[in-house]
Order: C-alpha cells, then sequence, then structure tokens
C-alpha cells in the first residue's frame, strides 16, 4: 500500500496551486538563477535554483531555505558536478522572469503568481512544471503536530505524520511528514517511456488513483505481469517522444516515488495570415501531465532537452556515467541453477557442454555454495577444494566461476566477516542504535551500510585472494537479495526508520542499496586485480547509475510465455534508462518450462545483451542438452549463433560504453518518425543493424513483423535474402529459429568459426556481412581489444576500425588514431548483400603493396544476390581498399 504521505498528495486538487515566486528575491550568478517561492496558505517559503548546464540540460531544484537539519540530496549517482552555463535575463517584473539559455532557441519562462516554470523550444513550450499547481513540500517540524494543506480534527497520527503502521510493525517517522511532489505538462507528447523497472508495456500508461508506477525495490518472487507497482530496481528517468522530439525528466531521489500519467488532448488556438486576414484556427494536440511524489529527500530534477532519442541518452550518460565495458566472456552464455550441488555436479555440466558442442563461459554458484549461508566462505563437505575446481575444471578450458554474495550477514560470533563488521560498527542501525536485525537465508542477519564509504572500501578488500580462501581470478561475483530483502520485514524488506550513515533514515536512501552493493563489489574485484582487470558483476536491485558497475536482470521470473513475452518490454526499458548490460533468465527461474518455451526463450535470448540460463532449485534440471537431440541441436545453433555474433554485440558494447548508445533499443530509437514504430514491443533492434522478433507464443508457423522504413531495404539474416515488401511482413517460421532481419546500409563483422568458450575464438578469423541499401552504400564497425584488460583505457590498446562500401569500393580504415592495438587477426571473407550485378573481377590494394586478385563467387535470382569475397586473410589492423569492377 502506498504511504499516507503520498495518500495526502494524491488530494491536492489541480489547478488549485498554492505557491507564488517571489520575483524581486532574484539573484543571478554564472552558475544558476535563484529565488523564493511562497505558500499562499502557509506562508512558508522555499528556494528555487535553476542552472543551464552544459550539453543542452536544464536543472531545476527546490529546497527549504532554513531547514531544521539538512534533507537528503542523492550522493555519488552524478558522476561530477555537472558544468553550468550563464542564463541571461531577457525579461524581468513582478509577475514573469524571462531567462535564455546557450541557445537563443531556448528559454525559460517564470511565472510568479502562480508559480509556473515553461520551457520554451523554437517558440513553442515543450515542458512546463507546476502548472497543474501540484508542487507539493512537507517541512521539517520537531514537536509541532501539523499537517500542511489539511484540516482536520481527527488523532494527526493516523495520518502519518509521525507513525504510521504496516501490519505489524510501527514506522516512527522522526521528523514528521517530509514528502515533495511536482507535476509536469509535456505539450505536444502522447508516447511515454522508462522509469523502470516494471512487469509492464515499453509504453507507459496512463494511471488511476490506485494504479499508478512506483518506485521502490523490492524481492517480488514470480512477479505479477503488467504491473505498476515496484520489483527489484528503480531509475527514476522519463522519456516523453514525438516525431520531431525527444527529451527526458530524471528526477533524481532515492526515496520511495509515484509517478502518475494522464495523457489527454488540448486545443491549441494559432493566428495565421490567410487572403490578407490573419485567422485563428484551433488544432488539437496531446499532452501528458505526469506527476512525481517522494516519501522524503528534495526535487532536484533535470530536464534533458535531446532533441533526438540518442542525444537524451548522452545527456543522461553526461550525469551518470555510461555502461561499463564488460569482459568479452561476460557477453558469451552463462549456466546457472539454485544450486550446482558440489564439485562433482559442476564438472559434470561442463563436461555436458564439451560432449553436446555447446559453448558457454561461466559456470555459476548460487547460495548452496557456502558454508551454511556465509559469504566468502565454501561449504566444506560439497566444495571441499574450489581452487582445484575452478583451476582444473574451468580455467583449464578458459573459462569463468561466479557466485553469489549478498548483503545480508550472517548473525554469528564465530564468523569473521561478522564479527569484524559489528565490532567495526558496519551494520544498519534499528531506530534505538542497535544493529538493525532481520531474517534472510542465513536465519538471523545483520545488513552491512554500503551508504558508508569505510563499510564499501572493507567490504571490497574482502575480495583479496587472501582473504577470500578458495577464490581465484576466474572468480566473479553476483549480488542478489540486495533491494534489500527482509523475509519477515514490511514487504519483505527493511523499516524505513532504520538509521544509516550519517543518521539518514533507510526511507531515504532504500532506492540506494542496491547500488551501493554493486559499487562496493565492482571496487573489489577490480583492487584485488591490482586495477588491472575488468569485473563483472551481476546485481537484481539498481538505481540511476548502477550501469557503471556492471549488469542487471529481470529477477525472478517463470517458465511462462507470458513472462518470455513481457520480458521485451522489460529489457527495452531498463536499456533506454542507461542500462545496456540486461538480460532475462532464460527458460524462466521459477516452474518447469515446456520444450518449446525454453527454445523459444534461448532463442531470444541469445540475441539480448545479458544471456543466463537460470532455474529454482525446486525445478527440473535443464541443462541445454536434457530434452532430446532435435532440441539439443536447436539450442545450440541458437548460442553458437550468439558467439559467432559477438563481435558486433562487443562493439555495440563499446558504443555504449563511449556515446551511451543503447545495445538493445526499442524499433522508434532508431526511426523516431514513424508512428508505426512508437508502440512496437514484440520486435527490438539489437544495434543499427539487427531487428529481432522473437516468437513469444506456442505452435506459431507465422509472425507479423513490422519492417520500418519507407527507403529501408531489409534482408534475412540467415537466408541472406532481400525481404520483399514494407510494414506489416507475414514471417514464415519453424522451431529452428526467430526472424532476424539485417537492414540495408549496414555491415555486421561476426566470427567465421566458434570455439568452447570465448576465449578460444581470440584468433578465429573474422567475416563481414554488408547488406546494401537503396543507394547500393553500407557501413559499420569493429571495435577490438584484449578482451579483458583497462589497457584499452589506460594505454590505448584498442583498434577501431571503419568499413565502407559505397560505389563498388569497399574499404577498411582506422576510425580512432589513438587506438594501438596489434592483432594477428585477419577478415578472411566478406558477404555483400544486394550486388546488382556480377563483377567481372574484384581486386585488393594495400598499402605499400601491389593489387591483388579476390577469389570471388556471386549468386543471384530475381531479387536476391550475394557476392562472396574468399581467403582474404585481411589482417583487422591494417587500411586496404577493395575494387570490384
Amino acid at each position: 500500500s502506498f504511504p499516507l504521505c503520498v495518500r495526502r498528495q494524491k488530494h491536492l486538487c489541480p489547478g488549485k496551486p498554492s505557491y507564488r515566486a517571489l520575483l524581486d528575491t532574484v539573484e543571478i550568478s554564472k552558475e544558476r538563477v535563484k529565488f523564493q517561492i511562497n505558500n499562499e496558505e502557509d506562508k512558508a517559503s522555499l528556494s528555487v535554483e535553476i542552472y543551464e548546464i552544459e550539453g543542452n540540460i536544464f536543472r531545476v531544484k527546490i529546497n527549504e531555505i532554513t531547514p531544521l537539519k539538512p534533507r537528503y540530496e542523492v550522493p555519488d549517482v552524478l558522476i561530477k558536478d555537472p558544468i553550468s552555463l550563464r542564463l541571461r535575463v531577457l525579461q524581468k517584473d513582478a509577475n514573469e522572469l524571462v531567462l535564455a539559455g546557450t541557445s537563443e532557441d531556448q528559454q525559460l519562462w517564470i511565472t510568479a503568481n502562480p508559480f509556473q516554470i515553461q520551457l520554451l523550444s523554437k517558440d513553442e513550450t515543450e515542458l512546463s512544471m507546476n502548472s497543474d499547481g501540484l508542487l507539493y513540500w512537507e517541512h521539517l517540524h520537531q514537536g509541532i503536530r501539523c499537517l500542511l494543506f489539511f484540516s482536520i480534527q481527527e488523532n494527526q497520527d493516523d495520518f502519518g505524520l509521525w507513525k504510521e503502521k504496516f501490519g505489524s510493525f510501527l514506522d516512527i517517522k522522526a521528523n514528521g511528514p517530509i514528502s515533495i511532489g511536482l507535476d509536469f505538462s509535456l505539450h505536444g507528447f502522447e508516447h511515454i517511456y522508462g522509469i523502470p523497472e516494471h512487469a509492464e508495456t515499453l509504453l507507459l500508461k496512463n494511471t488511476s488513483d490506485d494504479d499508478v508506477y512506483r518506485l521502490y525495490n523490492l524481492d517480488v518472487f514470480g512477479y505479477k505481469i503488467h504491473s505498476k507497482m515496484g520489483i527489484y530496481g528503480s531509475v527514476p528517468l522519463l522519456l516523453a517522444h514525438k516525431p520531431d522530439r525527444t527529451i527526458g525528466i530524471f528526477w533524481l531521489n532515492s526515496s520511495e516515488t509515484l509517478v502518475e500519467i494522464a495523457t489527454k488532448a488540448t486545443a491549441k488556438v494559432s493566428v495565421a495570415l490567410d487572403s490578407c486576414s490573419y485567422v485563428a484556427k484551433q488544432r488539437v494536440v496531446p499532452q501528458t501531465n505526469v506527476h512525481w511524489m517522494s516519501e522524503s529527500g528534495i526535487i532536484d530534477t533535470f530536464i534533458l532537452m535531446g532533441p533526438s532519442p540518442f542525444d537524451v541518452f548522452k545527456q543522461y550518460a553526461q550525469l551518470t556515467g555510461t555502461q561499463a565495458l564488460p569482459p568479452l566472456f561476460s557477453l558469451g552464455y552463462h549456466q546457472c541453477r539454485w544450486n550446482y550441488e558440489d564439485e562433482a555436479d559442476v564438472e559434470m555440466v561442463d563436461a555436458g557442454f564439451d560432449k553436446h558442442d555447446i559453448p558457454y563461459d561461466v559456470m555459476w554458484l548460487d547460495i548452496e555454495h557456502t558454508d551454511g549461508k556465509r559469504y566468502f566462505t565454501w561449504d566444506k563437505k560439497k566444495f571441499g577444494n574450489p581452487e582445484r575446481m575452478q583451476k582444473q575444471i574451468l580455467m583449464k578450458k578458459k573459462r569463468k566461476l561466479v557466485v553469489i554474495v549478498d548483503p545480508h550477514i550472517k548473525a554469528d560470533p564465530l564468523y569473521s566477516i561478522y564479527s569484524q563488521a559489528k565490532k567495526r560498527g558496519y551494520f544498519v542501525k534499528d531506530r534505538k542504535g542497535e544493529d538493525f536485525e532481520g531474517i534472510c537465508w542465513p536465519g538471523l542477519s545483520s545488513y552491512l551500510d554500503f551508504t558508508n564509504p569505510e563499510v564499501r572500501e572493507w567490504y571490497a578488500d574482502q575480495f583479496a585472494f587472501e582473504k577470500y580462501k578458495g577464490s581465484s581470478e576466474i572468480l566473479f561475483a553476483w549480488n542478489d537479495m540486495n533491494e534489500p530483502s527482509v523475509f519477515k520485514g514490511v514487504e519483505l524488506t527493511m523499516q524505513k526508520d532504520a538509521v544509516h550513515y550519517g543518521k539518514w533514515e533507510h526511507r531515504d536512501v532504500h532506492n540506494l542499496y542496491g547500488f551501493y552493493q554493486q559499487m562496493a563489489t565492482t571496487e573489489g574485484l577490480i583492487k584485488r586485480s591490482l586495477g588491472l582487470e575488468r569485473p563483472f558483476v551481476l546485481t537484481r536491485s539498481f538505481f540511476a547509475g548502477s550501469q557503471k558497475y556492471g549488469a542487471v536482470w529481470t529477477g525472478d521470473n517463470k517458465a511462462e510465455w507470458q513472462y518470455l513475452k513481457i520480458s521485451i518490454p522489460m529489457l527495452l526499458t531498463i536499456s533506454i534508462a542507461g542500462i545496456s548490460f540486461c538480460g532475462a533468465d532464460v527458460g524462466g527461474f521459477i516452474g518447469n518450462p515446456e520444450p518449446e518455451l525454453l527454445l523459444r526463450w534461448y532463442q531470444a535470448g541469445a540475441l539480448q545483451p545479458f544471456f543466463r540460463g537460470h532455474a529454482n532449485m525446486h525445478t527440473r534440471r535443464r541443462e541445454p542438452w536434457l530434452f532430446g537431440e532435435e532440441n539439443t541441436k536447436i539450442i545450440r545453433e541458437a548460442i553458437k549463433e550468439r558467439y559467432s555474433l559477438l563481435p558486433y554485440l562487443y562493439t555495440l558494447f563499446y558504443r555504449a560504453h563511449t556515446v551511451a548508445e543503447p545495445v538493445m533499443r526499442p524499433v522508434w530509437v532508431e526511426f523516431p518518425k514513424e508512428l508505426e514504430t512508437f508502440g512496437i514491443e514484440d520486435e527490438f533492434m539489437l544495434g543499427n543493424a539487427l531487428l529481432v522478433y522473437p516468437v513469444t507464443e506456442p505452435k506459431v508457423t507465422t509472425v507479423s513483423a513490422f519492417l520500418p522504413g519507407q527507403q529501408e531495404i531489409w534482408y534475412d539474416f540467415r537466408k541472406l535474402r532481400y525481404l520483399d515488401g514494407q510494414g506489416i511482413l507475414k514471417v514464415p517460421v519453424t522451431l529452428n529459429n526467430i526472424p532476424v532481419m539485417h537492414r540495408g546500409g549496414t555491415i555486421i563483422p561476426l566470427k567465421t568459426s566458434v570455439g568452447k568458450s570465448t576465449e578460444w575464438m581470440i584468433e578465429a578469423s573474422y567475416e563481414l556481412r554488408a547488406a546494401l541499401d537503396h543507394m547500393g552504400s553500407a557501413s559499420g564497425e569493429l571495435y577490438l581489444d584484449d578482451g579483458h584488460s583497462f589497457q584499452y583505457l589506460h594505454d590505448k590498446q584498442f583498434l577501431l576500425r571503419k568499413f565502407t562500401f559505397h560505389n563498388n569500393v569497399f574499404s577498411s580504415r582506422c576510425a580512432d588514431e589513438n587506438g594501438q592495438f596489434l592483432t594477428g587477426c585477419v577478415i578472411e571473407r566478406i558477404l555483400i548483400l544486394g550486388m546488382k550485378k556480377q563483377p567481372s573481377s574484384v581486386t585488393v590494394s594495400i598499402h605499400n603493396g601491389k593489387d591483388k586478385a579476390v577469389p570471388f563467387t556471386y549468386e543471384s535470382s530475381v531479387k536476391n544476390s550475394v557476392l562472396t569475397l574468399q581467403k582474404l586473410s585481411l589482417n583487422v589492423g591494417i587500411d586496404w581498399v577493395l575494387q570490384i569492377k
């Protein structure tokens, strides 16, 4: 149920604003414009600060002028203090203040009475704040029991002012009511996205009084489909899109937050010159109102002005950071189960992949591998020699191990992690100042206070080889249960009046808890390697900025078709909120998937960023070879195709890391002017080149895929055939694969052969697959480094190659002169789809070398043609030109 502080906000009446701006208090500096606003009912004042931040971002902060104590402002999420630009005053009087941004086309209009901020672009209002008058602020109080905006006679405690009951739990509100809220109107926008994590549609829906989007990280076992209630992660970033504009709202607040959305049609009057006279014309335009309500903290919001989707992604990354570049192995296939029983089981499963010729990179161990759920330990009977298991079974085959490390610590004085943390005061406290205790997997547990930088540093040190006995350089980490999960707590989480570092209440930092654990874990793995090796850390709970520390997944899904289907919009929403490295458990964590569902899930997961098979301990075993030879063959082919695509995937992650482009993206992101794409969530783009349509229903023989782009040409990725048609295309499907379309105008790098794991494929040769557009052109990139270290960053040990095909000339050139990585890898063959006629000759020219003839084959039919260039042996790192005559 919603906290009462938020229910009070929901009683506010739109259109009855209570604040006015005191424009005689305006202070102007080169960093910001500052003024006061006053509540007309209780005469309380607030401070408003407006910033323009380089990169086309505006920031609005609202806070108390002289609070009884500081209110919580989210630290550590912004990667640096944003660089502010000077706002210019264009007009100022008692009722209006007009500010100009760096661009003359953008202005901020501040109206005094009622207080409102409008953001105009080219004289069109794009966004306004407080236009519905829902700005709400509960001031800190001590000993004064008053309720803002309400006049009621009942006992005020019943309204959640100083205490609130949740079942048998009592939440003591030490500072009384401190919730905040603000409304935004998005003018001309009706397509709204973002604010993960919810098991909901990609396109956000209108809300109702009891059905609003909730951002509150919770451990929800088998979460409900099509629910707006919070699950494991929260990213308070919302995107609005229309054909000529994308903008974003980033609400930087880590307390429980609710978001109301209401799209409506509004009449807009414009005056135009018609036959020498002015005529007023009325047109109907959409408008979406978004109301943010948070339990505590301040109002700190960033308006990302785009104008394109990719501009918004860059602006958000400028604030919170880009996706960490993952080690290459983590893009392979991961095999997990709760739990692999012992070392013999691990060895048997590992051998099974080799026996059935299925590549994989990572074995995972869940909680049962530990000594009584004590993290950083091993069960001595089941895993008596973990170093041998890692080095002789996995490392020998160039594979890795991931183990679970949860935030709760078993309350056992003989457990060194517990005794050290207790002695140092590293646990979250209850409201009485004692260590907070709750029930989780080990039984009675205390919870590390990761908001404390000293705790994070200590925790990071626990990954050192001399402390984490039995660990090795191939061991990586999985942070689960970090919402945090408390089995007998309110909504299975920590009480809001628990106390953290700095005497902040848990209500202030709740959505940050998992963010901080992943941060500490990531730092631990980097420290363990002396700063040389890239870490891999998967987390279930996340917040804005979690992309800097690793990967996330969608939690405890079910082995049902609807969960496969909903995973696509869930992953797309997480992706456009900055976290590219995301996935859903293949097969469904809970229950036993029928073979067809499992096959379809492998086919979908193989073309999504994070690819892991996982299952609950109460399910039947489901390693890929346990469903008959025919099904094993289909799963093998899906996984092998993933491995052949690793050069393309790795390049996409490089772009996510450097320029914040989502790896997996909604179709509308690539085709922002096509209205038909705005609601598509059953297919997605993998980068800019592949359109993927997962099959999410049983016994399907045909799917209706949408091929966007009036000028686009599409090819069947596997059959190398031109696809005739635009818009809805009926595509026949079999159990063997799902539709994947290759976009004309793009070039994809692939590996020509697949090994047992990614490390077996380092020296494997490359294929370039070029799909020509209607102009007969194509382009693409290949990023390459050692796949595991930070040398790409510190020593410029990387390569970025640019491939282009135009006017029958195919060339490779360096796309970043800083790159100095040397490789012996070669491009062995090139496929060109869409060549209109058979060439008479193909020659290759390399700098300081003689032109050489290239062997080729040409296959064509009425609308299909494939030119294959073979035996090229062109080093990846050199420039070359192919002439096709």
